[in-house]
C-alpha cells in the first residue's frame, strides 16, 4: 500500500454525544436510518487498511447545539476534550477540528479560546447553518474575525437545509440537501464579503465543493450585477471560490473532481473519507477509485497530490 492520505473530513462518535442528541430528538440524523457504529479502534483499522496517516477529527450533523446555549456549550466542551485526549493519545494518528456551540457567539468565541490556546486545535468545523443563521450572517463577524486572526482552518459541513421537511421528499438529506445547502452556505460566505474581510481564514469545503463547480459562474454574474460595491471591494465570486480548499469526501470520482478542476487548481484538493459515515465497504471503494483516477499533475498521484496539499494546511502532519 502507498504511503499517504491525510484525512480531513473524517469522523467521530463518542456514546455520550450519540445519548444527547439521540435524547434531543435526533433519532433519525438527517433522515439516515440510524447512528453508525465508531470506535477508536475500527477507526486506525479502515486507516491502516487504506493507508491513511492521519485523520482529522470532527463532529458531523446536526452539530452540538440542540436549542439551548448553555447546553450546547457543555457539550461543545466535552466533545472537543474527547477529541483532544484522542489526539494525546495517537499523536501521529488522529487531529481535532473542534465543535463550537453557534449560533451562540459569545460561547463560541469562548471556546475558540480555550480550543486554541489550551487543546491546541488543528481548525475548527462549522456546520452550513445553525438553526437558520448561514454563516454570511453579520451577527457572526467577531466570529470570523477571531478566527482570521489566528489564521484558522475552517472545516466547513453540510446539515439539513432549512425547509428539508418539504424539499427532501422524505430521502435522506446528506444525497441531495447536503450539497445544496453547501452551496448555500459557500456563496452567502462570499456574497456576505466574509471571505475578503477576512483573507486568513483557511476553509475546506466538503464534498468537492457540491453543486458549486456548475454554479461558480452564475454565482459570479449575479455578484456583479446586484451587489452595490463593497469597502473593500471584493473579488469576483470565481476568484474567492479558487481560493478555498475542498476535500474529495463522497462519490469523488468518476465525475465530481473533473468538473470541481474546471474551477480551482490541483494544488486546492484535499482527501476526505467521510468515515463513519460512511460505512467501512463505501469508504474502501471510494479510496479505491481515488487511486485508480489518473492525476492532472505529472510524476503524482492522487494520495501524494492530496497529501502535500494537506501538509501546507498542517505543517508537521507527515506521510
Amino acid at each position: 500500500m502507498p504511503s499517504g492520505f491525510i484525512d480531513v473530513h473524517a469522523h467521530l462518535l463518542p456514546d455520550f454525544y450519540v445519548r444527547q442528541a439521540t435524547a434531543a430528538g435526533h433519532t433519525h440524523p438527517d433522515g439516515m436510518g440510524s447512528w453508525p457504529s465508531w470506535s477508536v479502534e475500527a477507526h486506525l483499522d479502515l486507516m491502516d487498511r487504506n493507508g491513511i496517516t492521519t485523520a482529522m477529527l470532527s463532529i458531523s450533523s446536526p452539530g452540538v447545539h440542540f436549542g439551548d446555549d448553555k447546553a450546547a456549550r457543555l457539550l461543545a466542551r466535552r466533545v472537543n476534550e474527547y477529541t483532544a485526549e484522542l489526539t494525546r493519545e495517537h499523536p501521529d494518528r488522529f487531529g481535532n477540528f473542534v465543535s463550537l456551540p453557534l449560533p451562540d457567539v459569545d460561547g463560541a468565541l469562548e471556546e475558540i479560546r480555550f480550543a486554541f490556546d489550551t487543546l491546541r486545535a488543528d481548525g475548527v468545523t462549522l456546520l452550513t447553518h445553525t438553526h437558520g443563521v448561514y454563516l454570511g450572517e453579520e451577527r457572526l463577524e467577531p466570529v470570523f474575525a477571531e478566527l482570521d486572526r489566528r489564521r484558522a482552518v475552517v472545516f466547513l459541513h453540510p446539515t439539513s437545509p432549512l425547509g428539508w421537511e418539504q424539499s427532501a421528499l422524505g430521502r435522506p438529506r446528506p444525497m441531495v440537501e447536503y450539497v445544496f445547502d453547501t452551496a448555500r452556505a459557500v456563496t452567502d460566505l462570499v456574497m456576505a464579503g466574509v471571505l475578503t474581510r477576512h483573507p486568513n481564514l483557511r476553509v475546506i469545503v466538503p464534498h468537492c465543493g457540491g453543486v458549486l463547480p456548475v454554479l461558480a459562474d452564475r454565482v459570479d454574474e449575479f455578484m456583479r450585477l446586484f451587489l452595490p460595491a463593497q469597502e473593500p471591494p471584493s473579488s469576483d465570486a470565481v476568484q474567492q471560490l479558487r481560493g478555498l480548499y475542498y476535500d474529495t469526501a463522497g462519490t469523488a470520482f468518476p465525475r465530481q473532481v473533473p468538473a470541481l478542476l474546471n474551477l480551482v487548481e490541483p494544488d486546492r484538493v484535499l482527501f476526505g473519507s467521510d468515515y463513519c459515515w460512511t460505512p467501512p465497504a463505501l469508504a474502501d471503494a471510494h479510496i479505491a477509485a481515488i487511486d485508480a483516477a489518473e492525476s492532472p499533475v505529472g510524476g503524482a498521484t492522487w494520495r501524494s497530490l492530496t497529501t502535500v496539499n494537506a501538509e501546507r494546511l498542517f505543517p508537521g502532519r507527515s506521510r
